[in-house]
């Protein structure tokens, strides 16, 4: 697709390619979100309860980082993997899918969190689903600030290793670029704001815990940090689709 905002149309919406799209993003959103939250619930559980301490955030952030490698690479070929509303936020902000499919696309990623926190929360016998908050002496402003910078990072990443057709060989490690980004990120950000980068991440345990405690978070802030890193990435890296002028020389 070329650079700009496209709204698209709601046949092309409803084809077969597309609803394949979505059920892709709903399973790889619900593979990387049952990992990632599943992992803080287990370190509660071996810790007792215990706060997360260095070693906990590390195995979080690693975990994360891990489960979202292969829930990107599964659903590279099919949706182009997004995982993330943010993502695909940035990526219609960047005309690389249309605002509808967009749409649709953060409808299954929804889902697919909500979901794998329903699962966890049978499958660990009904423990404590925890979620996306501001630690101690950390305001939400400067929770949202963190968000932006940590996003951008994310679908910057995402833009220079999948999106960008001069990625060459570089496309073949994008999932792994993406999932080190995110685990790096965790680990800078995990102290402070959360370290969330994905409103489904974040909206899954908010309804299954009935705690949207400052969720808005982790809208705002993943949501402008996308939207940045599209509008950047696109219109000031990426290469014009127009035709070049013909010259009179």
């Amino acid at each position: 697709m070329g650079r700009g905002i496209a709204f698209g149309r709601f046949d092309d919406s409803f084809s077969v390619s597309s609803i394949r799209a979505y059920v892709a993003e709903f399973i790889s959103t619900l593979i990387f979100v049952f990992a990632g939250v599943g992992s803080a619930i287990a370190y509660a559980k071996l810790t007792s309860g215990a706060a997360l301490d260095p070693a906990g955030l590390v195995a979080v952030a690693v975990c994360h980082g891990f489960a979202l490698f292969v829930a990107v690479s599964v659903g590279a070929n099919i949706s182009g993997g997004h995982v993330n509303p943010a993502v695909t936020f940035g990526l219609a902000i960047g005309g690389q899918i249309t605002i509808l499919t967009g749409i649709f696309y953060w409808i299954a990623q929804l889902l697919g969190s909500i979901v794998a926190c329903f699962l966890l929360k049978y499958a660990t016998g009904g423990l404590t689903i925890p979620i996306h908050s501001v630690a101690s002496g950390v305001g939400a402003g400067e929770g949202v600030v963190t968000e932006i910078i940590i996003t951008f990072g994310l679908v910057y990443t995402v833009y220079a290793t999948a999106a960008d057709p001069k990625k060459g060989s570089l496309g073949t490690i994008a999932p792994i670029a993406i999932g080190l980004i995110v685990g790096a990120n965790i680990l800078a950000a995990g102290p402070f704001s959360g370290g969330s980068m994905n409103p489904a991440r974040s909206f899954g345990p908010a309804v299954l815990s009935g705690d949207y405690h400052n969720n808005w978070i982790y809208w705002v802030g993943p949501l402008i940090g996308g939207g940045l890193a599209g509008v950047i990435y696109s219109y000031v890296f990426m290469p014009s689709d127009h035709v070049p002028l013909a010259s009179d020389f």
